[in-house]
């Protein structure tokens, strides 16, 4: 019999997991490391397992067996489909397993199941609209660094071509490369090392330093108004008549929402809930099909 539910949202950068009970009154939160399936089936399933692990400790109670709960989860990398079958299969024993991209569990659980459209922001990037006939379509969300436009590892790759212009002398140096310079490790032999190691998430880390000198440097700007304009991309991309909702989601959401075009912001509006609430509502539907 099941007696809990959990809803996961997992990234690149980090995961958060909603423990409920089976009736869905919400009871804790848990969070833990990346699950991004790109960092691995096994690291993917040890961060949901110990995110789960601490939302039960903060309910206060003992973690049950696993075969009392059902999970949903929105996780990034999901469209690699031989990785999603790869990460049901290794299944650790829970009950019910409804396995999602991050972006449709965003879209649920920004307008609670009914029709509309996000734009998730955070280490990468996806745009996800469910339409009036509940059918869902995905933009964007192809990935670093082929794709993922506008997402904090996106943002940082520019970032960091800038560090490498200014190393060269190509463009003069400013306190904006300096404090990138730093995060890099310093010189030129210092970033090649850190180039050799970087991961995605890394990357997305130097976004907050473009984030902080946005107002005062020329080239922190510019990057931040081109994250906008892809925002605007995807928003056209995923409903060009301008009929439903869009709610940007993630991370940066808010940091980004002054770079934005207005044309887009006039079509923004607040999401009513976030992509753990979505996952949770996902194995609720599963469960009743």
């Amino acid at each position: 019999m099941i007696d809990f539910l959990i809803g996961v949202d997992g990234g690149g950068t980090g995961t958060r997991v909603r423990l409920a009970r089976i009736d869905g009154m919400e009871l804790a939160e848990g969070v833990s490391g990346p699950s991004g399936l790109i960092h691995g089936i096994a690291n993917a399933w040890a961060s949901v397992e110990d995110a789960a692990g601490m939302a039960f400790r903060a309910a206060g109670i003992d973690f049950p067996a696993k075969d009392t709960i059902a999970i949903g989860l929105g996780l990034a990398g999901v469209h690699n489909r031989a990785w999603a079958a790869e990460f049901v299969a290794a299944n650790p024993g829970y009950a019910r397993v409804a396995l999602e991209t991050d972006g449709h569990t965003t879209v649920l659980g920004a307008h609670r199941g009914q029709p509309g459209a996000i734009i998730a922001l955070g280490t990468g990037s996806v745009g996800e609209i469910k339409r009036a006939d509940g059918v869902h379509v995905e933009v964007g969300g192809w990935g670093f660094p082929a794709g993922d436009e506008a997402g904090g590892a996106w943002i940082g790759l520019r970032a960091v071509n800038h560090v490498q212009q200014v190393l060269d002398g190509r463009v003069p140096a400013n306190a904006f490369s300096a404090d990138l310079a730093q995060a890099c490790g310093g010189g030129r032999d210092a970033l090649q090392n850190w180039l050799a190691k970087a991961t995605q998430t890394q990357y997305a880390q130097l976004a907050r330093i473009v984030l902080q000198h946005g107002e005062s440097n020329d080239t922190a700007r510019a990057m931040l108004q081109e994250a906008g304009r892809q925002v605007e991309l995807m928003g056209n991309a995923l409903d060009a008549g301008g009929q439903l909702p869009i709610a940007l989601c993630g991370g940066l959401a808010a940091p980004l929402r002054p770079y934005l075009p207005v044309s887009m912001l006039k079509r923004i509006v607040t999401p009513q809930g976030d992509s753990a609430a979505g996952a949770l509502r996902l194995i609720q539907q599963r469960l009743k099909e």
